[in-house]
């Protein structure tokens, strides 16, 4: 056997879903590489541009996610423009579920939606999608700081200003007691969706690990139980196998905390277990993923919030169909874009979370100049009409991400909004014989070599 699985890992999978399904899944194991998929951002890439886009490697489409396609390798993701641009994500196809299952499950009214460990953004980039709506918004978190960066920087890019992203301990939310009308939770697992991806991952695997995060998940679904509405709906989801972490978690929940399971009418090609879905190589194209819906039945009482005043309008063309305000920041004045009746309640979750990143970052104030944001330039509220714009090519908007020099000699002195394939990258100032690059210097591409 090219995989040298732990016996135990074997008795446990096998426990959880039968010796047919073990078979089917050491034969993939064993002789299929690790599936390749993306998904596009239908604000920013239309259908026919993404087909396009990947013409050469594009091997079918994901069957649960009409965003979702498989590739038939891996090319250089960190070379593609659209990838830094948020018109692509890069993601297993098993985590796009997400999208179809959230879009099924809400309900008409505007939706509070947490996804509690988010980092590094792409179940949250799924329901920010077209299954997010105008008046819903989401709150995107991540507990370790460095994570929520990189949290931070992939909403950003994702463009939807409707996006609060916090750096919290699960127990944090507590506090917001009835407020989330649904929870995402995919919490920290043992990680055995990772083994033919990584197959130094499986020499880390053993019982102690699993019943160690099976303890930790439940602690996490605990504390940040109070948040969840009576009725609400808390998505659990693992990328591991085993029923510690799955269907015995999923039991707990509803046992312990009060909750009853919802069946899933996704994704046909998942295996249906006691309480959820589990995605297996072998028998869906992907990595693996467990997920279950859960309606929480035990009583919360929904928090009442004091609405703070709101700073005055600030006039700015720069954003559109969003209200404009000029706040004060560490950094010095910003001009921030909120949605149209979201902005007082966005500010009232900065008062009682560790906010990281809300609404859109639309300016900075630098004397009686307005600077343009790359988180703007990445924004669907980006109003390019405001800007003259320069399209690059491949070669140039690597150097563009690399913050290497690029000149526009026949372009409008003033800002530039620089694009590739019809899609914002970010601003320059050109200055004439030169311009100044104002790509965020801690988002820039280091990689400086392709090799085909």
């Amino acid at each position: 056997m090219l995989f040298k699985l732990d016996p135990i890992f074997i008795e446990n999978f096998r426990s959880a879903l039968s010796d047919g399904v073990l078979e089917k899944y050491l034969q993939a194991l064993e002789n299929e590489p690790a599936t390749v998929s993306v998904r596009r951002n239908p604000f920013k890439l239309t259908k026919e541009a993404f087909a396009a886009h990947f013409a050469d490697l594009a091997d079918g489409q994901v069957p649960w996610c009409p965003d979702g396609l498989y590739l038939s390798r891996r090319p250089q993701f960190q070379f593609d423009p659209l990838v830094h641009a948020g018109a692509i994500y890069v993601q297993d196809a098993a985590s796009m579920v997400v999208q179809e299952v959230f879009g099924k499950l809400r309900g008409d009214s505007p939706a509070r939606v947490l996804d509690l460990c988010a980092a590094p953004g792409g179940k949250s980039t799924c329901i920010a999608s077209d299954a997010l709506r105008s008046g819903d918004l989401l709150v995107s978190n991540e507990v370790i700081r460095s994570r929520a960066t990189i949290l931070a920087e992939n909403m950003a890019k994702w463009g939807r200003a409707d996006i609060v992203v916090t750096n919290d301990e699960p127990r944090r939310f507590a506090a917001l007691e009835g407020y989330f009308d649904l929870v995402l939770a995919d919490v920290p697992c043992s990680g055995e969706g990772m083994f033919r991806k990584d197959e130094g991952s499986i020499g880390q695997w053993s019982p102690d690990n699993v019943a160690l995060c099976a303890a930790r998940q439940r602690k996490i679904v605990a504390d940040m139980w109070p948040s969840l509405k009576t009725g609400g709906i808390l998505l659990y989801s693992t990328c591991t196998f085993n029923n510690a972490e799955n269907d015995g978690n999923a039991e707990w929940i509803c046992r312990e905390l009060g909750a009853e399971m919802l069946p899933l009418e996704v994704a046909p090609q998942a295996l249906r277990t006691a309480y959820g879905l589990q995605f297996i190589p072998g028998t869906t194209r992907s990595e693996g993923l467990y997920i279950a819906a859960l309606r929480k039945t035990s009583d919360a009482r929904p928090i009442r919030f004091k609405w703070p005043k709101l700073p005055a309008r600030v006039s700015c063309d720069f954003a559109k169909d969003a209200e404009c305000f000029r706040v004060a920041t560490s950094a010095g004045d910003m001009v921030k874009a909120y949605p149209v009746g979201l902005a007082a309640e966005i500010m009232a979750l900065e008062g009682r979370l560790g906010v990281i990143r809300s609404g859109v970052a639309v300016a900075s104030v630098k004397g009686r100049d307005l600077v343009p944001t790359a988180a703007i330039a990445l924004s669907c509220h980006l109003n390019e009409k405001t800007f003259p714009c320069e399209m690059l090519s491949a070669g140039d908007a690597l150097k563009y991400l690399r913050l290497e020099p690029l000149a526009f000699p026949h372009a409008p002195k003033g800002f530039i909004l620089l694009g590739y394939e019809g899609i914002p990258l970010g601003f320059v100032k050109n200055l004439g014989g030169r311009s100044n690059n104002l790509f965020p210097s801690a988002w820039r591409l280091r990689s400086t070599e392709v090799v085909e």
